[in-house]
């Protein structure tokens, strides 16, 4: 069973920035491809941005390209998500997922573990 640890939500004004942070145990973080999707009050699940296995392929959903950046440690089994210039729109609770596919499509939804979340809050 894989295990999540989110971290790095919080409240924060329009137009800044929080870093989020997603350590992995229980797997072999550096076979899964990582994503970051977000979930706001009444809205569906979306994508925000995914890393490939080794890092070296990264894709974003349109609303954040240039302001967020996915990054990954595979010797710390982590993923993180900068988060820049932070907008109210922003707010929702982003969750981590992992999948095992080697031609995943990042921005699919259909990954196979999932953290719980942490809330991030962007006050107008």
């Amino acid at each position: 069973q894989m295990q999540f640890v989110e971290s790095g939500g919080g409240l924060v004004q329009d137009g800044g920035s929080l870093r989020l942070s997603c350590v992995v145990s229980g797997h072999t973080f550096s076979i899964y491809a990582m994503g970051w999707f977000r979930q706001a009050p009444g809205k569906e699940r979306e994508f925000v941005a995914g890393i490939s296995q080794s890092g070296g392929a990264t894709d974003y959903a349109d609303p954040v390209k240039g302001r967020f950046t996915i990054s990954r440690d595979n010797a710390k089994n982590t993923v993180y998500l900068q988060m820049n210039t932070l907008k109210p729109e922003g707010t929702a609770v982003y969750y981590c997922a992992a999948d095992a596919s080697l031609k995943k499509i990042l921005s699919d939804r259909d990954y196979d573990y999932w953290g719980q979340g942490t809330q991030v809050t962007v006050s107008s």
